[in-house]
């Protein structure tokens, strides 16, 4: 039925005639009512023709008027239609006639996409988590195994939503990967795929980056630029050049042009879904990951940090290279997104094959291994946290060179960190006393290095060694990890106390105890895929010769700052701690001694 105006009902009402006429022929029949009639006829509002119905009474009456001025103000230009066609057009042309903005265009959906990718993926892993967290189970078996069907759900979803959004993202599945002593196995095993699967920025936009950096023509910069990268990281992907000025040969590491664009969006979001996290699941802290990220990631993508410390430690082992073996590429040119470095490829370290037709001694590169990380942690404190496989190479020297037929290259200088003295020395001792099997050694100065209580104790010495609770905390950690130890330690980071405790522990102890483990934890992973023949004992006296002497020039330290030179304390504190020195020192020598002796025969 139409909406009648509000003058038209008075009239209704008023005649009483019409208004039985109206209601028997249900409306329909009312305005021929009206024509037969003295009434006049009734204005129906229709926005769409603006029609205006008048009596032929004369047009001075005052219903007319107010009527008929009452209809006016219905009949509004669309101004609004016109405003929205003018802007359509406004932003049609500019997508059409401007780069910059039809760029910005395309920029805006990216990232509502990127924003999308990520909202959604955590909205269906905390629904994931919250259903089989709080559901009813008959027994225990069946809420681990509904547990572990989650872990795995809630993976794949990570997964697929990391992959998608690249850049970052594909770091952190990478970081996530690595966090075998944290994380179950579900997450760590299904991220391990994206140690390799990082997307390529195309040789266009390469070269247009380089360009607009350094101000210079590419093809006048480079004779030769293989096109297809040597490797592609989450970051960065490295190529093969020649330099047109000398002929050098050269890599060229080069950030992917997007990242520039994404990074503190991605940066935010991230912290965002672990800060989202703590408050959906309090009881699992991991703002400790997005806050790691947020200092270091912005590091990481200005090259010339990575330069700086590539220098500083090629500068520093130098004085090594007869232990070590260690070969830093030179840097010749670093800009934020650019660096050009010398040129020097090797083999993957855990490729025994290649190992073995070159007679390289795997436990000569494990003791090499060992000498470097332990000197960085130890002694120089300056760290390289992030040596994966992709990082360190070896390359087979057909004249030895300071001792060895090889060399350990060691790529990706960005992520550093400075072990401050005091912890330093904590952690020596630590370490002393974890090989000494001193369990009350072991507490003190596992608290202070870490800053944990009591009750964080046992799960701390077995994050830091690797090794199940009964290793670690007896000290029994020399020989090899058999598989039953390593079943038993899955096993149990499938109980809840377990992963809460951890997680607790990780929430309490400073970021860099937490780099120094997962550094420990990749060097680990790196000696075991060498199978050395002469197992992790060498490997555990190698690390206690660095810890005694950085013990040791502690006590001297302490010993001449509170004691006279040549006093009776001074002497007593100075033979007590080259005792202890040489106690550890003389350990690896008569190992070292055995072992040659045996080969003899």
């Amino acid at each position: 039925m139409l909406s009648l105006h509000r003058n038209s009902l008075k009239l209704i009402v008023n005649n009483s005639a019409a208004a039985s006429h109206y209601l028997r022929s249900g409306g329909t029949s009312f305005f021929k009512y009206c024509r037969k009639s003295s009434i006049p006829k009734l204005t129906i509002p229709y926005r769409s023709t603006c029609r205006h119905y008048t009596s032929r009474t004369d047009q001075n009456d005052s219903r007319y008027k107010k009527n008929y001025e009452y209809d006016r103000t219905e009949d509004k230009p669309m101004y609004g239609h016109y405003i929205g066609g003018v802007v359509a057009s406004l932003f049609i042309g500019g997508l059409i006639v401007s780069p910059g903005f039809r760029q910005n265009t395309v920029d805006t959906i990216l990232i509502a996409e990127r924003v999308g990718v990520v909202t959604v993926a955590m909205v269906r892993c905390f629904s994931l988590y919250l259903w089989t967290l709080n559901g009813r189970y008959t027994s225990e078996q069946e809420y681990y195994r509904a547990l572990s069907q989650t872990h795995q759900k809630a993976a794949d979803i990570t997964l697929d939503a990391l992959r998608k959004n690249g850049g970052i993202y594909i770091k952190l599945g990478q970081h996530i990967s690595a966090m075998t002593y944290l994380l179950p196995s579900e997450w760590t095993e299904t991220m391990t795929c994206l140690q390799d699967e990082c997307p390529e920025s195309t040789l266009e936009e390469i070269i247009e980056m380089f360009e607009y950096d350094t101000g210079k023509n590419f093809n006048d910069f480079f004779s030769d630029f293989d096109t297809k990268p040597l490797g592609v990281a989450s970051l960065a992907q490295v190529h093969r050049a020649v330099l047109r000025d000398t002929g050098e040969e050269v890599a060229v590491k080069l950030q992917h042009p997007s990242l520039s664009k994404f990074v503190p969006l991605d940066v935010r979001l991230t912290k965002f879904v672990f800060d989202m996290m703590y408050k959906v699941f309090p009881e699992y802290p991991l703002t400790w990951l997005g806050d790691e990220m947020q200092d270091s990631i912005f590091v990481e993508l200005d090259f010339r940090y990575e330069a700086l410390n590539a220098k500083k430690t090629q500068e520093y082992f130098k004085d090594y290279l007869k232990l070590t073996a260690l070969r830093v590429p030179d840097v010749y040119t670093s800009l934020p997104r650019i660096l050009i470095m010398e040129f020097i490829s090797g083999a993957r370290l855990d490729d025994l094959k290649y190992l073995d037709e070159h007679k390289i001694s795997r436990a000569e590169v494990s003791a090499c291994l060992a000498h470097i990380f332990n000197n960085m942690i130890f002694k120089s404190g300056f760290v390289h946290c992030d040596p994966h496989h992709g990082n360190i190479a070896i390359r087979y020297l057909k004249k030895p060179k300071n001792g060895h037929n090889f060399e350990i290259i060691l790529y990706d200088h960005g992520l550093y960190r400075t072990i401050p003295e005091t912890m330093k020395v904590d952690y020596a001792k630590f370490w002393l006393a974890l090989i000494d099997k001193n369990q009350q050694d072991m507490k003190i100065y596992g608290k202070k290095f870490a800053q944990i209580d009591d009750s964080h104790f046992p799960l701390f010495a077995a994050a830091i060694t690797g090794r199940d609770f009964d290793h670690a905390l007896t000290g029994d950690i020399q020989a090899e990890r058999s598989q039953d130890e390593i079943e038993k330690m899955k096993q149990a980071m499938m109980d809840d106390g377990m992963v809460l405790n951890l997680m607790s522990l990780l929430a309490t102890v400073p970021r860099i105890v937490l780099l120094i483990l997962k550094t420990n934890d990749l060097v680990r992973h790196l000696d075991e895929c060498l199978k050395n023949p002469l197992g992790q004992e060498r490997t555990f006296f190698i690390m206690a010769n660095y810890c005694a002497y950085t013990v040791y020039q502690d006590d001297m330290l302490q010993n001449s700052k509170y004691n006279k030179k040549w006093s009776i304390n001074w002497i007593l504190g100075f033979c007590t701690s080259l005792t202890t020195y040489y106690k550890h020192t003389l350990q690896l020598f008569l190992y070292d001694l055995v072992f040659s002796v045996t080969n003899l025969f």
